[in-house]
């Protein structure tokens, strides 16, 4: 029995909450021998999968790990990625899976930071856990887990599963529980731990995959870091209607294609930089790409030109997605993308947002400010962070507590948002506020430029003005004077740059991100 305005409502047929845990041992039982997860070619159903993640439980407990333990993930995309990560989450335990391209140092602020009891790494990452080893504070000498590694001291993981029973775990999966912990990209500066619960991982799935397309025939390509919430948001939706997940242990264009034409590979979802990566690419026009239904972009802005190239040379649905790790998400779907084109689409069922100004009051129709947010998809708050929860909230006049995104938009009057640029980002110069994205898209028309950023220095006459850094597209001619003396020509007068800069990349994090920040130390001492 539950109760509702004080009276008791009958819910004897009622289930309790789902979870994707519950999900999974569903797919193991009613999808036994339909193919779940492949990688390097090997296959395994969701019958074996079951095994394996009951297998995976087993041997956790009897490393005297407990519900609610977290345990980091140091590994590449694998079979065995894969399996840890599901092995965790249904076994009441919570998973960390962590960026393999960050430094040491970092390694020991997330290990610590999340309090891990557990480390599970692949054999290319051994020696690198070994050497900051005892400045992991919460790990203990017994819980270091190694998918192919000779070292004694580290539990091998494939000998763990062969003795562990395949039985399953009885533990109790409560929706209210932690999920997962994904770091930050750390565009901004030092990564955040952002929790998800299950109840909220379900609600990722049960939202997104209708969204975004998916059915039971779903065959998707996880091309991007199984730590990455892009990937999440594809293996989720594929668990939840007993897809199959194909796993490619690093990102290749042409490898990608040829996944696609060899496995008739259905859905995925990637950021923009593998969109050009994969378009651009000299063997594109040799691959039969027939069998996409479903493609999903998002991780960084789309320009309209490319928005357009996808949609005239990808077949199936392609689908914008703005969104947060966080939570928040708005959906462009194929069928709007034509006539709102530079929008990122309106917030998908059971969302809301609003736009408030820089005196947290909500603006009119049409007026740019930060966007927030109020979702069941929401994250649980940063971990062991009150600070970064405290700075992320923002009270309506009931009181209730809305996500603040950090990013600049602004709606129209059909309820479409278009992003302006991130707050953080937004220069100021003379008192005047100036967005670098509106001078990027003036900026991305020329051809010659493959790819491009705009930041905001310090000047002693302004207080800031804005520099562009342009990458140039391979055998192209620059002419930097001539390109910047075109671009103010169309900027107003405080939109000006002071500089373009020509280098022969921008450094970006693993989902594509121009890292910003990392160019504005880069240039701090130029003189303007």
């Amino acid at each position: 029995l539950t109760k509702t305005m004080g009276k008791e409502i009958n819910m004897w047929f009622q289930a309790e909450e789902c979870t994707i845990p519950e999900i999974i041992h569903l797919n193991s039982r009613w999808m036994a021998n339909k193919v779940a997860l492949v990688c390097d070619d090997k296959q395994v159903t969701w019958s074996e999968l079951g095994e394996i993640i009951n297998k995976i439980g087993h041997s956790l407990l009897k490393l005297n790990l407990n519900s609610g333990d977290r345990i980091v993930l140091m590994t590449r995309n694998s079979n065995e990625m894969m399996e840890s990560i599901l092995g965790i989450i249904c076994t009441s335990m919570v998973v960390v899976p962590l960026n393999i391209s960050i430094n040491d140092s970092a390694i020991v602020t997330m290990v610590n930071n999340c309090e891990a009891k557990a480390v599970i790494a692949s054999d290319e990452f051994v020696d690198r856990i070994d050497s900051i080893k005892s400045q992991l504070k919460t790990v203990s000498d017994d819980c270091f887990i190694s998918i192919n590694t000779s070292k004694s001291y580290w539990h091998d993981y494939h000998q763990l599963l062969n003795n562990a029973d395949s039985s399953p775990v009885d533990l109790k999966v409560a929706p209210e529980s932690e999920c997962n912990i994904i770091y930050s990209s750390g565009t901004t500066g030092l990564p955040k731990g952002i929790v998800h619960s299950h109840s909220c991982r379900f609600a990722w799935a049960q939202g997104m995959s209708i969204s975004l397309r998916y059915d039971s025939s779903a065959k998707t390509l996880l091309s991007l870091g199984l730590y990455s919430n892009i990937s999440w948001v594809a293996f989720l939706n594929t668990i939840l209607v007993g897809g199959t997940m194909y796993v490619v242990t690093k990102f290749d264009a042409e490898e990608c294609m040829q996944a696609i034409q060899e496995y008739q590979i259905t859905h995925f979802a990637m950021v923009p930089i593998q969109y050009q990566k994969i378009l651009t690419h000299e063997n594109f026009s040799q691959y039969n790409l027939s069998s996409i239904k479903a493609t999903m972009c998002c991780g960084s802005p789309l320009t309209v030109e490319m928005k357009k190239t996808i949609m005239d040379n990808l077949p199936g649905d392609f689908i914008e997605l703005y969104g947060l790790t966080e939570g928040l998400i708005t959906i462009l779907p194929p069928e709007e993308m034509n006539e709102k084109i530079n929008s990122v689409g309106r917030p998908y069922p059971g969302q809301e947002l609003m736009i408030i100004d820089n005196d947290d009051n909500p603006v009119e129709t049409g007026e740019s400010g930060e966007i927030v947010g109020i979702s069941a998809v929401l994250m649980s708050g940063y971990l062991n962070n009150e600070k970064a929860n405290s700075d992320a909230t923002w009270y309506d006049k009931n009181n209730r507590k809305w996500l603040r995104t950090g990013d600049i938009g602004r709606l129209d009057d059909d309820g479409f948002l278009y992003l302006v640029d991130r707050k953080k980002d937004m220069i100021i110069s003379g008192g005047q506020n100036i967005y670098p994205a509106d001078i990027e898209a003036i900026l991305s028309r020329r051809e010659e430029i493959k790819e491009l950023a705009v930041i905001g220095i310090d000047c002693k006459k302004w207080g800031e003005t804005p520099i562009a850094i342009i990458v140039a597209e391979e055998k192209a001619i620059i002419n930097v004077n001539e390109i910047m003396q075109w671009l103010n020509s169309k900027l107003g007068k405080q939109q000006r740059v002071s500089s373009i800069i020509q280098v022969q990349s921008l450094p970006r994090n693993p989902a594509g991100k121009v890292l910003k920040r990392v160019l504005r130390e880069t240039y701090k001492e130029l003189e303007i």
